[in-house]
């Protein structure tokens, strides 16, 4: 996981992302491009991406899944239950089956591999759960 997305239904992004730098602690991007949606809420970099965002639908809460495999990992999940949405530039909007979205995004942080999550193939993933029967 990535970024934890707090989707705003604004106007004014950067009043949005004042108050929640000050709601959570973390210091506001400055500086920023006035065209860009996003407005990160620095912290540590050892700790997960907080972004804040300019929305058009009702504020929500959304987490991102970085993955060097956009479409390998849509997959994936989809196997486990979830629907893509809508596929924006590149990534994937995707729906739980408890109904959340979340994002299916490349790799956000510079130690994306050193941290990465690795999942065995849907063939090895079979052959693990014969051996395990």
């Amino acid at each position: 996981m990535s970024n934890i997305i707090i989707d705003c239904q604004t106007d004014d992004i950067d009043a949005a992302a004042r108050f929640w730098s000050a709601a959570i602690g973390r210091t506001a991007e400055v500086d920023a491009d006035a065209s860009e949606p996003y407005r990160e809420l620095e912290g540590p970099p050892d700790e997960m991406k907080i972004l804040v965002q300019a929305v058009q639908h009702p504020s929500r809460v959304h987490l991102d899944i970085e993955t060097d495999d956009v479409e390998a990992e849509a997959a994936r999940l989809e196997r486990l239950g979830a629907k893509r949405v809508a596929k924006v530039k590149t990534w994937w909007v995707m729906e739980a089956p408890t109904g959340q979205r979340f994002c299916v995004v490349r790799p956000q942080r510079p130690d994306f591999a050193e941290r990465a999550n690795v999942w065995p193939s849907a063939m090895g993933a079979l052959i693990l759960q014969k051996e395990t029967l």
